[in-house]
């Protein structure tokens, strides 16, 4: 369904991603772990033509995103739902209108239409009545739980997570994991994960890959990856602070 094909992005010099290889199969969650600042968001930025690779390719369904004007973007983007890392939620409007915003941008429905959806995603994820709450009246767990129905108001094709249980404690964060396994059978999604949370990656993952120093260095189930030999990739899994990485990488 997606195809990385070797993407290089340089910002002011710094060549980020290094020649990028990546195939995401429809109905997959491939999740992609690494170091904080090694790209996996810049990745993620490319899928959804934010950003453009300075040499290489990105396929959706075999339609290179890289070469699509603009208009053509926002049609492919209305394929994308994103969970964000801070939930991102507008925090002057209230749960539904957050939840209702892609809705009323891109789709002519009326306001009980409207209505009834943002009521069928909060329901999803364990919300009710919350619809006239404020982000700011809500747990941290929750405005991620109002992100994710945002996320799937519009019944998209692919999910991105940027992140998705960073600043939640352990129980909260297992909710969440549980709840984009649950969503990802439900809706039959192909889901895109960044994370270096390895709980969630091993929870919610069919596929992990390792990005570092610019190259995917490792892909497999996680399984595979618990069990890897690559000496970067398990000092990484287990938290190590020796191995391979050093002080003078972090």
């Amino acid at each position: 369904m997606i195809k990385i094909a070797g993407i290089h992005k340089n910002f002011a010099g710094q060549e980020v991603l290094k020649g990028i290889n990546l195939d995401v199969k429809k109905g997959e969650t491939i999740v992609i772990i690494g170091r904080s600042g090694c790209g996996k968001s810049v990745l993620l930025k490319h899928l959804i033509g934010i950003l453009k690779p300075d040499k290489g390719d990105v396929l959706f369904n075999g339609v290179n995103i890289s070469q699509l004007g603009e208009t053509e973007l926002i049609e492919h983007r209305k394929r994308f739902g994103m969970l964000f890392q801070a939930a991102a939620l507008f925090d002057s409007m209230t749960v539904k209108e957050n939840v209702a915003f892609g809705l009323r941008e891109h789709m002519e429905l009326s306001e009980n239409e409207i209505s009834e959806i943002v009521k069928k995603k909060l329901s999803l994820v364990g919300l009710y009545g919350v619809e006239d709450k404020k982000p700011a009246e809500l747990s941290g767990g929750m405005r991620k739980r109002v992100g994710l129905a945002r996320a799937f108001a519009m019944d998209p094709e692919i999910i991105l997570y940027d992140e998705p249980t960073t600043g939640l404690d352990p129980i909260t964060s297992d909710v969440i994991n549980d709840l984009i396994v649950k969503l990802k059978h439900e809706f039959r999604v192909t889901s895109f994960a960044v994370t270096h949370d390895m709980k969630s990656a091993y929870k919610i993952a069919d596929r992990i890959a390792m990005l570092y120093e610019g190259h995917i260095i490792e892909s497999g189930t996680p399984q595979e990856i618990q069990n890897t030999a690559n000496t970067v990739v398990r000092q990484f899994i287990s938290g190590s602070s020796h191995g391979p990485i050093t002080e003078k990488d972090l």
